[in-house]
């Protein structure tokens, strides 16, 4: 590794945390299917870790898109590079992201989902940065942490996709 990397949440701070937020779904959802999907790359790992602990009927489904390049500001251009598999009319969503910061992405991509006829959709993040929000219609239902503006890797979240499988969030000091 040739970057300098600060630990902001240790691995078991993350762990903890995961757990009391699935517990939060599953109480909310009791009884009913969610339909998770992940945004990818980063929201992998997240997802996963959620997934095993929610107590409901689960499934999954995977999108990418992307407002990033090879820099750590969102460039503000949102592209769908991989769509969805199946169809969401019907099911209650919830959209599994490892950050939220602009919320461009994130606004872009609920206008496209909605037109989708889901149930419902929430939004749930291992990471937010309210701060930094310029779309404020996008409202977090669940969230595990919220930080401050510091560019951050680990646990799914990259660097020119460098650190993503480090167990904790760091802040890549430069």
């Amino acid at each position: 590794m040739a970057d300098k990397i600060k630990v902001l949440l240790t691995e078991e701070e993350v762990t903890r945390r995961i757990g009391e937020v699935a517990a939060e779904i599953s109480r909310d959802y009791a009884g009913r299917h969610v339909h998770l999907l992940c945004v990818l790359k980063g929201g992998v790992f997240f997802t996963c870790e959620l997934a095993k602990r929610l107590d409901l009927s689960v499934s999954l489904d995977f999108m990418s898109v992307s407002s990033y390049g090879s820099g750590t500001q969102s460039s503000g251009a949102v592209r769908i590079i991989k769509d969805l598999d199946e169809p969401l009319e019907g099911k209650d969503v919830i959209i599994v992201e490892d950050i939220i910061d602009s919320g461009r992405t994130l606004s872009y991509l609920i206008e496209i989902l909605k037109k989708r006829n889901p149930k419902s959709i929430e939004l749930c993040t291992l990471l937010d940065k309210p701060e930094r929000r310029v779309k404020k219609e996008v409202k977090v239902k669940y969230t595990c942490f919220t930080i401050p503006d510091e560019f951050v890797v680990g646990y799914g979240l990259d660097y020119d996709q460098k650190y993503r499988n480090l167990p904790y969030i760091g802040v890549v000091e430069v």
